[in-house]
Order: C-alpha cells, then sequence, then structure tokens
C-alpha cells in the first residue's frame, strides 16, 4: 500500500480570512475530501507542490489554506490506505472550492481497511467487521468474538456471546443496534442453550465499541457500549453462507428513496456439542430472522424499522459421561448413567420504528418506538447414577463416592420492554455539537420458576440429619412485575485546533429515574482527546465520569431460605444501583514499520465500585444476592498492537493486567470476574504469490476465574479455575475472486462477486477448558469438583457466496 501523510496542522487555517486582503495576489483554495463511500477521510494531507504551504483535513473531511496566485497551482492529496491524487488549478484567483474523492489502495488484496488506523480522541473505537465471516470461530462469525480478542475484554465460551469488559459481568454491558437498545434472554445458563447472537453479522455495516468512559448518550450500565449500525445497501446485493453447523442468507437492495436488508440463520451445532464429555442425543435448532428498512420519505423526513425474530430451541437426553481429572499422581475418574431429558426455549421478538427529521441544516431530530418480548421456558427431568473413583496406572485404585441424584426444573420467564425515545442533534457550527434525547420504557414481568435437586449418597439422602428428608437444593419463585423508566440526557461535543494542537471535547449529563425503586440517579461524563501539533503520531485522550448500573429483575432477586433450606425469591424493592467511577487514560502511537501502517495503543483505568449486588458464576449463569452488600475496585492496563504483519491483511495482538475486588462480609476477596492477565491475538494472512488463499488465525490465553462451591459465597472460600487457552484456525479460498477495477465475467459467473470455500479447526491444540464444576458429596460431607469441560477439537467446511 502506498501512500504519504505529512500530519502538519497549519496556522494558514486559522488565518485565512486575512488573505483575502491580500487582495489579487492570494488564492484560498478549500473543500471537502471523502471517500469512495463520500465519508469523511480524516487526517489527509494537502500541499502545494514546489512550496512549504499545507495542512490536513479535520474529522470532517473539510481543509482550507491559501497560497500565491500562479499560472497553474499543483495541488497533492494524500492519506495513508488511499491512492495520492494531483489537481491542478489553470489561472486560479480569489476564492477556490476544490473537493476530493480518494480511492483506496489496491494491491494483491483489492480491498485494504484502514479504519483502525484512524486517530482516536474519544471513548468510542471503531471496529472493522469486513472479513468476520472468513474468521474461525465456533460461534458462527459473531462480532462478539472479534470483540474478545481486543484488549480488557474476555470471553471464556465458545459457544456463547457473553463477554467481560475489565471485571465486569456480561450484564453490565450495553449492546445497540441502529441507535436501539437490545437484550438477550434472562434464564440462559449454559452456552449450549444460547445460540445465535442478537447481531447478524451478515448486515454489519460498522462497529463501535467502548471499554468504559462512554458518553451520556448511551444508557445505565457501569462496563462497555458495543454500537452496531446496519449497512443501507446502494444497490441489489446478497450473501449466501453453509457449514457444517449451520446457514445463513442475506438479501439487501437499495436505491434513492428506499433501502432494504433482510438476514435469515439458522444454526445447529450437535457435531460441536458431541466432543463434549456427555454423551447423548444432543438436538438444538437455533433460528433467527432481521430486517433493517429505510424510506427517505422527503428530503426532511425518513422513516425506518428494525425487526428481528429469534426462535431458540435446546433439547437433550444425557446418556452417559466419563470425566476424569486431577493430576498424573492424583488422578480421579467421575462416571455417570443417565435418564431424563432437558427441554429449553427461548423466543424473542423485537422491532423498533423510527422517524427522522432533518429541521434545518445544522439540526436533526429522531423519534423511535421499540418493543422487545421474551419467552422462556427451562424444564428438565434428569436423574443419574454416579461413581468418582480414585484411578490407578492400570485400573480403578478405589472408591471415593458413589450415589444418585434428581434435578427438576419448570423455569418460566415472560418479559416485555416497550420504550419511546426522542433524540436531537444540533450542530452549533463546524466545530461545535450539542446531542440530548429524552426516553420512557416501561417493563413488564413475570417469573414463575420451580427447581430443585435430590440427592443421596450410599442410601444416604443429602444433606442428612438423620431425621427429615431434605433436598440438597429447593428454590421456588413466582412474581409479576410492571415498572417505568425515564430518562434524558444532554452532551456538548466541541473540536477545537489550537496552536498547540487539536483538541476534542465531550462533557455530558444523564439524569434517570426507576418506579420499582423510585431513584434518581444523576451521571456527569466527560471525555478529553488531544493531537499534539509537534507530534502528531500522537494521540492522547482521558475520560472520567459516575456511572450507574440500574437493575434489570435478576439483580433485585433476593433468596430468603428457611430452616430447612428451602429457598423462596423476594423482590428487593430497596435496591439501589450498583455504582461505579471511571478513571482512564490512554493514548495512540501511529507509525511505519515494514513501509506498513501500525499503532501501538495503550490505556490505564482505575474504577471505584460501591453499592456493589454481589453474585456467583456457574458456566453462564449469574446469581445474585439481591442486596447492596460489597464495594470494591478494579483497576488495570490494556496494550494493543494494530497493523499489517503482512501487507494488506490487518492483525493484531492485545495484552492486559487487571485487578478487581470486592470487600464481601468484611472479608476482601476477588470479583467473579477477575482475571490477573489476558492474551488476545488476531492474525491473517495471504501467499503473497497466490492471493487467493487467506489464513486466519485467532489466539486467547488468559488467567482462570476464581471459582466456589454450590450455594456459597467466595468470602467462605474459593479456589482458581485453570487458565483458558485455545487458538482456532482458519483458510479460505477464493474459487471465484473479486473483480478488480476493470475486469469482467460472462455467463452465469457474471452474476457473482465472490465465492470463497473455507476450512477451520476449532480448538487446534484440542485443549480441555473448565467451564464450571461439577459437586459430588459424599456421605462424610466431604465435596469434591468435577470439571465440566468445554468443546475439544472440531473440523468445519463452509462456502460462501457473494451476488
Amino acid at each position: 500500500m502506498q501512500g504519504r501523510s505529512h500530519r502538519h496542522i497549519s496556522l494558514l487555517f486559522f488565518l485565512s480570512p486575512l488573505f483575502a486582503l491580500i487582495g489579487y495576489s492570494q488564492v484560498k483554495i478549500h473543500g471537502k475530501i471523502t471517500d469512495a463511500q463520500g465519508e469523511p477521510v480524516e487526517f489527509a494531507t494537502v500541499r502545494i507542490a514546489g512550496t512549504a504551504i499545507g495542512t490536513t483535513s479535520g474529522l470532517e473531511g473539510d481543509y482550507s489554506l491559501s497560497c500565491p496566485a500562479s499560472d497553474t497551482i499543483t495541488i497533492h492529496f494524500s492519506c495513508i490506505g488511499f491512492r495520492e491524487e494531483t489537481r491542478r488549478l489553470i489561472d486560479a484567483s480569489g476564492d477556490v472550492t476544490l473537493n476530493m474523492r480518494l480511492q483506496l489502495t489496491t494491491e494483491m488484496l483489492q480491498q485494504v481497511e484502514v479504519t483502525e488506523l484512524k486517530k482516536q480522541t474519544g471513548s468510542i473505537a471503531t471496529i472493522d467487521a469486513s472479513e468476520l465471516r472468513k474468521n474461525p470461530d465456533a460461534s458462527g462469525g459473531s462480532v462478539e468474538s472479534l470483540i474478545t480478542t481486543m484488549a480488557g475484554v474476555t470471553g471464556s465460551n465458545e459457544m456463547s456471546s457473553q463477554y467481560s469488559v475489565r471485571g465486569g459481568s456480561y450484564d453490565e454491558n450495553s449492546v445497540y443496534i441502529n441507535g436501539i437498545e437490545v437484550y438477550r434472554p434472562l434464564l440462559v445458563s449454559s452456552g449450549q442453550q444460547e445460540g445465535l447472537s442478537i447481531i447478524n453479522p451478515d448486515l454489519v455495516g460498522a462497529i463501535g465499541f467502548s471499554t468504559g468512559g462512554f458518553p451520556a448518550e448511551y444508557g445505565d450500565k457501569m462496563s462497555s457500549v458495543l454500537d452496531i449500525t446496519y449497512r443501507q445497501p446502494e444497490s441489489f446485493e446478497g450473501s449466501l453462507s453453509a457449514s457444517l453447523m449451520g446457514a445463513s442468507l442475506s438479501i439487501g437492495q437499495g436505491s434513492k428513496k428506499f433501502s432494504q436488508l433482510h438476514g435469515i440463520r439458522y444454526k445447529r451445532n450437535s457435531s460441536l456439542l458431541s466432543s463434549m464429555d456427555t454423551k447423548g442425543e444432543y438436538d438444538p435448532t437455533f433460528f433467527d430472522y432481521q430486517t433493517s428498512l429505510n424510506w427517505q420519505l422527503s428530503p426532511k423526513f425518513k422513516l425506518s424499522f428494525l425487526g428481528n425474530i429469534a426462535l431458540n430451541n435446546y433439547k437433550f437426553t444425557p446418556q452417559n459421561r466419563t470425566t476424569t481429572f486431577g493430576t498424573s499422581m492424583d488422578a480421579k475418574q467421575f462416571t455417570v448413567y443417565f435418564d431424563g431429558h432437558e427441554k429449553d426455549r427461548f423466543d424473542t421478538y423485537f422491532g423498533a420504528v423510527s422517524l427522522d427529521y432533518r429541521a434545518s441544516r445544522s439540526t436533526n431530530l429522531g423519534l423511535v418506538a421499540s418493543a422487545y418480548l421474551t419467552d422462556e421456558l427451562v424444564a428438565y427431568d434428569i436423574s443419574g447414577e454416579y461413581w468418582l473413583d480414585q484411578a490407578g496406572d492400570s485400573n480403578v485404585g478405589g472408591e471415593l463416592g458413589v450415589g444418585r441424584y434428581h434435578e427438576h426444573a419448570r423455569n418460566r420467564l415472560k418479559a416485555s420492554v416497550l420504550s419511546l425515545a426522542f433524540k436531537g442533534q444540533t450542530a452549533i457550527n463546524q466545530r461545535h455539537t450539542l446531542t440530548y434525547g429524552l426516553s420512557v420504557q416501561g417493563e413488564n414481568i413475570m417469573d414463575r420458576s420451580r427447581e430443585w435437586e435430590l440427592r443421596d449418597s450410599a442410601g444416604f439422602s443429602l444433606p442428612s440429619d438423620g431425621i427429615n428428608l431434605r433436598m440438597i437444593y429447593n428454590l421456588d419463585s413466582h412474581h409479576d412485575l410492571s415498572s417505568t423508566r425515564l430518562a434524558a440526557f444532554a452532551q456538548d461535543a466541541w473540536k477545537i485546533n489550537t496552536s498547540a494542537g487539536f483538541l476534542t471535547l465531550n462533557a455530558g449529563l444523564r439524569l434517570s429515574y426507576w418506579s420499582f425503586n423510585k431513584e434518581l440517579l444523576l451521571s456527569p461524563r466527560m471525555t478529553v482527546g488531544f493531537i499534539p501539533e509537534k507530534y502528531p503520531s500522537w494521540a492522547l485522550r482521558f475520560a472520567t465520569g459516575l456511572y450507574y448500573q440500574s437493575p434489570f429483575y435478576k439483580e433485585y432477586r433476593m433468596p430468603v431460605s428457611d430452616k430447612n433450606g428451602n429457598q423462596t425469591i423476594n423482590l428487593n424493592s430497596d435496591i439501589k444501583s450498583q455504582r461505579s467511577f471511571h478513571l482512564i487514560a490512554g493514548t495512540d502511537y501511529t507509525f511505519r514499520a515494514l513501509n506498513r501502517p501500525f499503532k501501538l495503543s495503550g490505556e490505564i483505568y482505575y474504577k471505584a465500585l460501591s453499592d456493589l449486588v454481589p453474585y456467583e458464576i456457574d458456566n453462564l449463569k449469574i446469581v445474585y444476592s439481591g442486596l447492596n452488600e460489597s464495594s470494591g475496585y478494579a483497576t488495570g492496563i490494556d496494550l494493543k498492537l494494530f497493523g499489517q504483519f503482512v501487507p494488506g491483511s490487518d492483525s493484531w495482538v492485545s495484552f492486559s493486567l487487571m485487578k478487581t475486588s470486592e470487600t464481601l462480609h468484611g472479608v476482601k476477596v476477588p470479583r467473579p470476574t477477575d482475571r490477573g492477565y489476558s492474551l488476545g491475538l488476531f492474525f491473517t494472512d495471504y501467499f503473497p504469490k497466490f492471493p487467493k488463499l487467506k489464513f486466519a488465525l485467532r489466539g486467547i490465553f488468559m488467567d482462570g476465574l476464581p471459582a466456589t462451591a454450590p450455594r456459597s459465597t467466595r468470602d467462605k472460600g474459593y479456589f482458581r479455575m485453570p487458565p483458558y487457552k485455545r487458538v482456532d484456525i482458519g483458510l479460505s479460498y477464493a474459487l471465484l475472486s473479486p473483480l478488480k477495477e476493470g475486469e469482467s465475467r460472462s455467463g452465469f459467473a457474471r452474476h457473482l462477486k465472490s465465492v470463497w470455500l473455507g476450512f477451520d479447526v476449532f480448538n487446534l491444540l484440542d485443549i480441555s477448558n473448565v467451564a464450571s464444576y461439577y459437586w459430588v458429596t459424599d456421605v462424610n460431607d466431604i465435596q469434591y469438583a468435577v470439571p465440566n469441560y468445554l468443546t475439544r477439537r472440531q473440523l468445519n467446511v463452509r462456502l460462501t457466496v457473494d451476488f
């Protein structure tokens, strides 16, 4: 990729009005620089040939400079990742408008993305999702699988789209699609049940992600924001993908007045689940349909619709399980023979209608009405006979425990979230923008839960008191709840050119109220960014703010036990929002090595946590105490190197050190998501003499999580799970390559853009990662933690056709 960048912000930009006073001897040249899609190109270099006169474009692509009048003025436009362009002005005088459209550099790969090399001065980073479908990912090329390789982000279940950001739980992350907050099912407790992510990667046009310090326009969550924007097609397009684990189809069409985008996905990962220790009949079927429609009713009005239907079913009839664990000197074997089955259903429906009104050249207003419905059922009756043996060198070395158990659940949850939101944006001037909004949200939840477990060991019921027959676990919940939330925000964004450099400032205030606990929250937030004029390769940023985690049903479910250990769920109306005060400082350094662009990013952060609702994690299930009874902190450092280690192919490596702790019942303990370190790698490559063949590698290595015995808490004791280690690789071969400029096809192939054949190896090193533990208790009340392993090595073949 060829391109040069001068990166000098000239004071002539500010003094340009004075040049008009000089008269005919000066020419003022100004305009806007965009890419092929019409998007602004920031920090492009504009220079006058043969002189020292030059400038760079602003964040909106605008530039302005003045130069002495001449018979011929030659102007060079350049930016990293784009072809350099030259324009000549003949006998120019006075005020000249010259707009420029830059084309991406094309080499052996037809497209080079440079989005990540943009200087980041705010808290929202942009991520390129154009190659998602070609990446090795057991969940089907999800956006979340890419997120988990970023600095400060961890995800330790390849069957799930859940992730943790800087020590927070998944419940602390906000997800937006086209500016509308979306939700996930509440009763999911394992990756096998979860199914498809609500984000369809085939429809994604842009990704914004913040690991903290995000602006006031985003809602009341403590950890992160994932902001997804779906594409608006300009012409007919389509894509079909099929693999051993499912299939997807997307079709789009667009014109000046109307655009539509539809996506259908089907997933059936029985082959992946068959690699787990528990053998049986796995019958998961996950279906998803999404649509995005946009009507340009007039130059001032635009009507949009976003819809989603997700039907996720998980059926499982277990047969047997054999798990060997421990060390070579102390190996144990756990064997179970099952009877019964599990049948779960998670049906969700989502729809949003948006009306955008361009009130003036400087003001845009929008009104959004949305509805989210979920109908969830978890039902199982599974019994089993188990043996825990001490394994010797040749056979069984001794029996440690034997018993039977019966697990039962009939959990039903229905919930609806209806929302009406207003949002406006007014550009005071080119460098000053005011954003504001109001929203009202109604929530209705029906919860009918009943689950219990009966266990005996050597003929004795556990727990045993010698008198009564008791269950080891028994829980009942029966609630109907309706509540209302109100929110308002205002934020002010400034972009200021000074003699010292380029400064950005975003300051805002968010106000929210919840009728259930009658709590009023005030959340101030601020982000400052700076690019020094003397060191334009550096970008500095600082963010701070007070963030709240407003409870959403699970957090205020409070278990209350009777004298026999039976639990009933009460709803705690005195619950407070969890609170997090953010302090974040970061920097980006862009440079070139081996004539390729790179960016090194680093952030340090500290989060003071208070009014926490403690929780424990079992696989994906989060069980809250329902009380504000702890406080703590999270601190760490995140590093990321992004660049093109091979020309035209984006890769990155990230490394994080983190510590998060809380004081629980007077004891200082790590939070359930505490990981001391994490390393993420995403690497793409191709063969220079054979560009049709691409290679992708995704690697994760991270510290293990704290774990406790069931229905216990960390202040009573905990231990660390083993580190999570996983490497996935994928090969993609272009049966039909994308057309280069000036090329054409004949016959049926003229209807196709590209055809890719892929081969993936999931868990290349065949490592047995631990998701959770099954606890075995003998008659002497001694507990043994039997690991529940995740999936082993698995092969996958996929075919992708773009048309």
